[in-house]
């Protein structure tokens, strides 16, 4: 809200932080918003995640092949490609001056 977006679909640019450094997300990204909340559409650069929590939801992936594809609110993520599941935290800032209607 404090952005004020009308509802849309727009891109971002986003960086991510933290975790290993081997991991990618897609950048610029899809965002959209729908009465006035924000939803990002993040694509790793891997298949390995098998869900994501932001704060305590946990959010699954929107697809079955490719690269991991998530629809989350505009923040703590997990991974499975190690022997076994380890969570891992990351950041993802979003760059407001960046945004731009689809």
């Amino acid at each position: 809200e404090s952005l004020g977006l009308e509802d849309g679909t727009y891109t971002v640019e986003v960086k991510l932080e933290g975790g290993s450094g081997r991991t990618t997300v897609e950048t610029p990204t899809q965002l959209k918003i729908q009465d006035g909340k924000a939803t990002a559409v993040i694509t790793w650069g891997s298949s390995h995640y098998d869900y994501m929590k932001v704060g305590e939801e946990k959010y699954e992936p929107v697809n079955t092949e490719g690269n991991s594809v998530f629809d989350i609110p505009v923040a703590a993520f997990d991974t499975t490609a190690m022997s076994v599941p380890h969570e891992i935290d990351y950041t993802l800032i979003f760059d407001s001056e960046s945004i731009q209607p689809q």
